[in-house]
């Protein structure tokens, strides 16, 4: 759909496929995005990867401006700025007790050690990748009991704490964890101070899924998964107050709903 500049995209959730990934305009949310033939995309100033079919992937955070706009630059060097309109959406008040004093707030000799893990899964994020199995959406990694939401705020012991960027899934420590598409591991790590074991995924286009509080990791990073490998465990492991599944998106630095993207019921 080709709209003149200054235009509004007035839908809410525009898809390009009847089958697979679907776009989602809302915060945490996507665009599933059709270039024409030669065209190169540029959104917040930078160019964005067009598959050989001609989609891409914007991505919007959960405190992302409800209007939007992306340009395309046609092989004939013609412009033209799509302008979107986001649905507004409002987040859960979670209050968790119980939690380790040293969780919510950790003194002076583990805060240096916060600083070079966080560092570290930012860097697991920064490729680029042409991989493209995740255009036909993504499996749930567990199935089970939803016991926490994205974008919620946690008041962690009366404490107000980050919003929560992931989709938490109980189910008993030891349940397989497969992975939801095809991608290449970018970070294994048993012992995160607040994910515990954690693994994050590419799946190309600036796509990575994350899995907190694993007890078990099956996979080493570098390696190529496909789409149902087992590649861990849920535990309980790092900030927690009992066994599930942390499950995050990650488009580059914007962190998605991973309900938004999943294809299939629980």
């Amino acid at each position: 759909m080709h709209l003149a500049t200054g235009f509004f995209l007035l839908v809410f959730s525009l898809m390009v496929s009847a089958d697979g990934l679907q776009s989602q305009l809302t915060p945490g949310g996507i665009l599933v995005g059709q270039a024409a033939p030669g065209s190169r995309i540029v959104y917040d100033h930078q160019e964005v990867r067009v598959a050989k079919d001609g989609r891409f992937i914007l991505g919007f955070g959960r405190d992302a401006e409800l209007k939007q706009s992306y340009t395309e630059h046609f092989a004939s060097g013609e412009l033209k700025t799509f302008n979107l309109i986001l649905k507004p959406r409002k987040y859960d008040i979670q209050r968790l007790t119980g939690i380790a004093r040293k969780y919510v707030s950790p003194d002076e000799r583990v805060l240096s050690r916060i600083r070079r893990e966080a560092q570290q899964v930012r860097a697991a994020r920064v490729p680029d990748t042409d991989q493209a199995d995740f255009f036909n959406g993504f499996d749930w990694p567990v199935k089970g009991r939803i016991s926490g939401v994205y974008g919620s705020q946690r008041v962690y012991n009366g404490q107000p704490g980050r919003p929560h960027y992931g989709l938490d899934i109980a189910v008993p420590t030891g349940t397989p964890v497969v992975a939801p598409a095809d991608g290449v591991v970018r970070l294994v790590d048993p012992d995160l101070y607040y994910s515990g074991g954690t693994i994050i995924i590419d799946h190309g286009h600036g796509i990575f899924s994350s899995f907190l509080h694993l007890s078990k990791v099956s996979v080493k990073s570098g390696a190529a998964i496909k789409r149902g490998q087992t590649i861990g465990e849920v535990g309980a492991t790092g900030r927690v107050t009992g066994a599930h599944l942390d499950w995050r998106y990650n488009w580059f630095d914007k962190r998605l709903d991973p309900a938004l993207l999943t294809v299939g019921d629980q």
